[in-house]
């Protein structure tokens, strides 16, 4: 089975590199689509999910994940309740076979599945001027306020990680590769990426 997990700093490409990766591969990507399962699921608001899904909730988060105990009259917390549906269905996305996913410690969280696990990381002028180029037309930030906001997310993705391990959120020895996207289209890395999958996994 080739699982494949993508864990990224905001901005540096990391869910088009899953999505054209999986492309590449022919197996399913998923990503915003376990949001979109959740909020169905769950009868809640796409952003609320999104919202919720790579935050520190540690203070109420169950001890059945993760690695932190908490008193049992905060496990039925709605937030709570995301995270753990989340959990389950990644675990079940994992069952069904081969497939990329991006963010949401996966790489943890299947950790039994030996998954290949990513880190997708660029230099802040690459990032960005990525993040310019596909901003929302009503977003309207300034470089400086993008810069903020990539610090505040990738802030909240290490802290999210610290809930499940000790290792640093974007060290090298947490992740089997680490892939530089500065000043790289993202769609020319895709070859040596795919020829690199199919080598850890066996597959001619």
């Amino acid at each position: 089975m080739r699982i494949i997990t993508i864990s990224r700093e905001f901005g540096s490409g990391g869910r088009e590199l899953g999505k054209r990766l999986a492309e590449a591969l022919g197996v399913p990507c998923y990503d915003q689509q376990i949001i979109e399962m959740i909020a169905e699921k769950k009868k809640l608001d796409k952003s609320y999910v999104a919202h919720v899904s790579e935050k520190d909730i540690r203070v109420l988060y169950p001890s059945t994940i993760g690695k932190h105990i908490i008193a049992p009259n905060y496990i039925g917390h709605q937030s709570v309740q995301i995270m753990v549906e989340q959990k389950k269905l990644i675990e079940e996305l994992a069952t069904q076979g081969d497939c990329v996913i991006v963010g949401r410690c996966a790489d943890l969280i299947l950790k039994a599945y030996q998954p290949l696990n990513i880190f997708v990381y660029a230099d802040q002028e690459t990032k960005v001027t990525r993040c310019m180029e596909r901003s929302d037309e009503t977003e309207n930030l300034s470089p400086e306020q993008l810069v903020r906001k990539m610090k505040e997310i990738d802030k909240n993705r290490a802290s999210y990680r610290a809930m499940f391990t000790s290792d640093r959120w974007g060290s090298k020895e947490g992740y089997h590769l680490c892939v530089n996207t500065s000043g790289k289209g993202i769609k020319t890395l895709i070859s040596g990426l795919t020829a690199y999958v199919n080598g850890w996994f066996g597959v001619q």
